[in-house]
């Protein structure tokens, strides 16, 4: 399957026209590539906010609010671009206002057939928490898209290990990582995660990322990090763990070809079986431990 993660250019737009025309560009970029599956980063979505007022455009608060008008908007124009390229597409994620008031971060899901659900981040950071009062979804989800089945772990939830093993529990063999980054540590805490949860699952993870700088806008004003596809370490994939990368100084979709029987086989008859042995952990952990020295 031939995956393609965006490192996405957060960028400054003068109407509704112009957002959409992006993504059309970008969604027909990748999908003439041959890519079956798209995946876009958290967050890219507050480039929006550049259709308000600077006063909206430098308060994170009231840009969640704002950024209501265009939801509709934005779930039709990727329901419409995933069936007109026949594509699979995990939207950059956007915040949604629920009927109490409250507002959580959210990844749509599309398919040839239209929008198939939608993912909520689970954990948030202190940002989300103490600054912009994002709330967290209250469950997990796998997609099914016929070739694989998807598990999305959206930025920070991808640097907890007990969140990604529920959903290759629940059949996913591709880990989505969209994330939203603004210095090197943030970027390298999730790639690490990412990393980490490929290794321990015997499965691929994808990461795409915002790339540069938006001073206009207060929520997504710097992005570091580049677009990754991490694999298991074991036969067939490449020692460091790492499918591909993007270059970090320019924008653009990182596409990569997935060996899913590759994640098959290893799972089956690997150097090492983490898959398999994830229980042996539990027997670990319960074990006595012995203090010595001094």
């Amino acid at each position: 399957m031939r995956v393609a993660a965006a490192q996405y250019p957060i960028e400054h737009h003068g109407s509704w026209s112009d957002y959409a025309g992006k993504l059309r560009r970008w969604v027909a970029d990748a999908a003439g590539q041959g890519c079956e599956l798209l995946l876009f980063p958290e967050y890219g979505s507050m480039e929006l906010a550049s259709l308000m007022g600077v006063d909206v455009q430098q308060d994170v608060v009231r840009q969640r609010r704002a950024m209501q008008q265009y939801v509709e908007r934005f779930r039709a124009l990727h329901a419409e671009l995933a069936r007109a390229h026949a594509v699979w597409i995990a939207a950059t994620s956007i915040p949604v206002a629920r009927a109490n008031g409250s507002f959580r971060n959210r990844v749509y899901v599309y398919g040839p057939g239209g929008e198939i659900g939608y993912q909520d981040k689970l954990i948030m950071t202190r940002f989300e928490r103490e600054s912009w009062f994002i709330d967290p979804g209250p469950e997990a989800c796998v997609f099914d898209i016929g070739a694989t089945v998807l598990g999305i772990a959206i930025c920070y939830d991808v640097e907890f290990p007990l969140l990604a093993r529920r959903l290759v529990e629940a059949g996913a063999r591709v880990l989505l990582v969209p994330s939203c980054t603004d210095t090197e540590a943030g970027f390298h805490r999730v790639r690490v995660g990412a990393q980490a949860r490929a290794l321990e699952n015997q499965c691929y993870a994808v990461q795409s990322v915002t790339w540069g700088e938006a001073p206009w806008s207060a929520a997504v004003d710097v992005n570091t990090g580049c677009a990754s596809v991490y694999t298991p370490i074991d036969r067939g994939f490449p020692a460091h763990g790492i499918l591909a990368a993007q270059p970090a100084d320019r924008p653009g979709w990182l596409v990569a070809d997935l060996d899913l029987d590759a994640v098959d086989a290893v799972r089956r008859d690997g150097q090492v079986t983490n898959d398999r042995d994830w229980p042996l952990q539990v027997i670990a952990a319960q074990s006595s431990v012995t203090r010595r020295g001094r």
